[in-house]
């Protein structure tokens, strides 16, 4: 007898006395309410997501027992739904479950749904709605007629038309302490489900996986045969610890991960792959032409068992179809499987400013900068690549996102775009390093490295020691300007830009700690590249690296003090003078709270790309668990924590186990 288990986390397998567990899943983010089929697979809810959105895809998937055939069973292409807690519904293939709407309400309540699978796992029409209204959770079928339900406190029992009769209710006293009723299950006998015999062999170190036609999926209209000429294989990576709700400072308004560069898969000719994948690790692939640049990317992840030999139709296959037999053989089984072939030259895991800013420096920074060292001046198109620091991100690393120069699916509730929607080949950072904009020519190198930045999903720091660090104004965990700055000074700034700058900015940027801001009226946006409000968002108005050259005070200071002179009346749109000069007291207070914020960067809550940068404690804590680093290890310790935490995930991988001898 075997237990399957998952709590908000992946799926194990052990004994039915706990003993021999083993992974089956390897999800950065989780899966939950496991339950055998009929047929003996195991169908789950996986809650996931490669670069879209990181609250929309919590949908059914099923595997055999032993973790191989891992494919999505019903929803992945539909957003918007928690589909958890599903079960078989005797005497049929159908199943029940519950759909709690959006990111999934409070205990996951929901509506009671029949999940009817014959017409695939993308058709709208086979989940029917039972129950009237969102509030049961934990539903179980006696029949298609027949469910029973948790509701708050009580256990109902409901038909197919949505009726319901309560069965019973808690006492008043654990109804009054908040108690509310979970899983009901009928204690009574049921037909075991058909044994799945195992596929795994526990020495093996990869699995095999062999595509039928990479050009044979869905939306690949306009995508040659033979375009496709090789395979890019990315590894999401498990995060240590966590601290907020957001992705900061991973990434701007995208998902929570760091993506691994492993390398390269050739494609034949007729469009088919055979390649090893490492065992019981996470991986995607983008599709690459023979400039390798990205023609489709897959926005989901794969797992295969050791010793597994599993398969695909194509790119984004249609569930419903089974392969084209054309009469001959795949041209990528005339060989031997492909060995995943790594990169040269370019780190595994990409490091905006350890790795790109220095190529936007050599390139881009001569006109996109603060100083005025060529024709073009400072702020030439409206776009700074500086590196300097702002509240969460780099100038250029915010900038190039909001300008939206590089194309990965930022955390949206999309999956499946067109051909060459998504990556390097969307990309117009890449079109403007072709010595076609302003004589601007990349070497090969450069190019290389921030096209493979874009594909491994366009991150800002390579490592998650990152987090928590030199967040300035972000969530409560990170506001580090309070208890390390004056509430004069703090009060006096937010003062200036209520007077000052609220009279034409409705909605003036935001430094301040949220509890002030708020007390003051101070709000924050995030504007696109066409939004006249775009150099006054707070993650570009604050230079934490050279304060003096902070937007705040650079727009509004006349340029005969040194200023740009950007303020216009809004009425007449003639300049005006907020600061005449540099010695205006409003100049000052917000001088000294731009000063304020680049001292508390510099005094214990380094940014990770600063000299001197510590991880936080509880980084540092969990490390020390895993056993990734001596139980001694101070927190001034020096580390070099890109190598610490690639000693975490490659603890995590999978190992063989050893041949066993005749004598053994």
């Amino acid at each position: 007898m075997n237990c399957w288990l998952t709590q908000v986390a992946v799926l194990y397998r052990c004994d039915a006395n706990g003993g021999n567990i083993r992974t089956l899943s390897s999800n950065n983010e989780h899966e939950n309410t496991p339950w055998p089929l009929p047929d003996g697979r195991l169908l789950y809810t996986r809650w996931e997501y490669i670069d879209r959105s990181q609250v929309h895809y919590h949908h059914l998937w099923t595997a055999n027992p032993d973790g191989t055939a891992q494919t999505t069973w019903y929803g992945n292409q539909h957003p918007g739904i928690v589909m958890i807690d599903a079960k078989p519904i005797p005497g049929s293939d159908k199943v029940v479950a519950n759909f709690s709407p959006g990111h999934g309400l409070r205990e996951h309540a929901g509506r009671i749904t029949i999940v009817d699978p014959r017409a695939g796992p993308d058709d709208l029409s086979s989940a029917q709605k039972v129950s009237h209204g969102d509030q049961f959770r934990d539903p179980w079928a006696f029949s298609e007629n027949c469910f029973l339900a948790a509701q708050g406190a009580s256990m109902v029992v409901m038909d197919a038309t949505g009726e319901e009769r309560e069965l019973f209710t808690l006492p008043e006293a654990d109804r009054q302490a908040g108690l509310q009723l979970h899983e009901p299950r009928p204690l009574i006998a049921h037909a075991r489900e058909r044994v799945i015999a195992d596929r795994v062999n526990p020495r093996a170190a990869t699995g095999r996986l062999v595509m039928a036609d990479v050009c044979n999926g869905r939306n690949m209209a306009g995508v040659r045969r033979g375009e496709i000429k090789k395979l890019l294989v990315l590894e999401p990576l498990p995060m240590p610890i966590h601290y907020t709700g957001g992705m900061e400072p991973i990434r701007y308004g995208v998902t929570f991960t760091l993506e691994r560069i492993v390398g390269t898969v050739p494609v034949e000719a007729d469009g088919s792959a055979c390649f090893d994948l490492p065992a019981l690790r996470s991986f995607f692939f983008v599709a690459l032409d023979e400039n390798d640049l990205s023609v489709k990317r897959m926005q989901s992840f794969l797992t295969v068992q050791p010793g597994e030999t599993t398969s695909c139709v194509g790119c984004h296959e249609q569930r419903t179809r089974t392969p084209q037999m054309t009469g001959s053989q795949l041209a990528a089984l005339r060989r031997p499987p492909s060995r995943i072939e790594p990169i040269p030259d370019v780190p595994e895991v990409i490091d905006f400013p350890r790795d790109i800013q220095p190529v936007l420096d050599a390139l881009c920074v001569s006109c996109h900068g603060y100083d005025k060292t060529t024709a073009g001046g400072p702020r030439a198109g409206r776009l700074i690549l500086a590196g300097d620091h702002g509240p969460l991100y780099s100038h250029s690393y915010y900038m190039l996102t909001i300008a939206k120069l590089v194309s990965d699916g930022r955390n949206l509730p999309r999956s499946n775009y067109a051909p060459r929607a998504l990556g390097s080949s969307a990309s117009r950072l890449l079109t403007l390093l072709d010595a076609t904009h302003y004589g601007v020519q990349a070497t090969p190198h450069q190019k290389k490295l921030l096209r493979l930045w874009i594909e491994s999903g366009a991150a800002y720091p390579g490592t998650y020691a990152a987090l928590g660090c030199g967040m300035i104004g972000n969530y409560a965990e990170n506001r580090q300007l309070e208890g390390e700055v004056s509430a004069a000074t703090i009060q006096a700034a937010a003062g200036v830009i209520q007077k000052r700058c609220a009279t034409c900015h409705a909605e003036p940027a935001r430094l301040l700690p949220q509890s002030l801001a708020d007390e003051r009226g101070v709000s924050f946006w995030q504007p696109s590249m066409d939004d006249p409000r775009l150099l006054t968002s707070r993650h570009i108005v604050f230079n934490l690296s050279h304060p003096e050259k902070s937007l705040i005070l650079l727009a509004p200071l006349a340029e005969s003090a040194g200023g740009w002179g950007l303020c216009r009346d809004p009425r007449t749109r003639e300049p005006v003078k907020v600061f005449a000069d540099k010695a205006d007291p409003g100049y000052q207070a917000l001088l000294a709270l731009c000063a304020a914020g680049r001292d508390a960067l510099a005094q214990g809550t380094r940014r990770f790309d600063m000299s001197g940068f510590l991880p936080r404690a509880d980084w540092l804590r969990e490390m020390k668990r895993y056993g990734i680093l001596p139980a001694d290890t101070t927190a001034s310790a020096p580390l070099d924590c890109y190598a610490v935490e690639r000693r975490y995930w490659e603890s995590l991988w999978h190992t063989p186990q050893p041949r066993q001898s005749r004598r053994d």
